[in-house]
């Protein structure tokens, strides 16, 4: 639980749906906020956070227009509740590709066991 409260499932939707749908943010600075920048925080730059010849291409694809209501049946987490319960969102991730395969199609994860990886910082 991030911060004390569960939510990492929503946490990209919400920025997304409250910062670059309500013009609070653009997208590159959405792009920068979660991803990008925690690469090179991390020293994972340019393997990781970008879009490039010799990167892993990690990519979530996104469907900008589409509305979602939060519900915790929605989410595939280890806690029994959602702070953000009857949320409406607009944007929201339908797919999701690890080092070129995809791992999260429609919402269902189709990772295989052992599909991560552990990298040196």
């Amino acid at each position: 639980m991030p911060n004390g409260i569960p939510g990492i499932a929503t946490r990209l939707p919400i920025l997304f749906s409250e910062g670059v749908v309500k013009g609070r943010i653009d997208l590159n600075r959405f792009v920068a906020l979660t991803s990008t920048n925690h690469a090179k925080r991390y020293r994972l730059y340019p393997r990781k956070g970008t879009i490039t010849v010799g990167s892993d291409a990690d990519l979530v694809l996104w469907d900008p227009a589409n509305e979602v209501t939060v519900t915790h049946s929605l989410l595939q987490d280890g806690c029994d509740y959602t702070p953000y319960e009857s949320m409406k969102l607009v944007g929201w991730p339908q797919r999701t590709i690890l080092r070129g395969q995809t791992i999260m199609l429609a919402g269902s994860i189709i990772a295989t066991a052992g599909a991560g990886q552990e990298l040196d910082r």
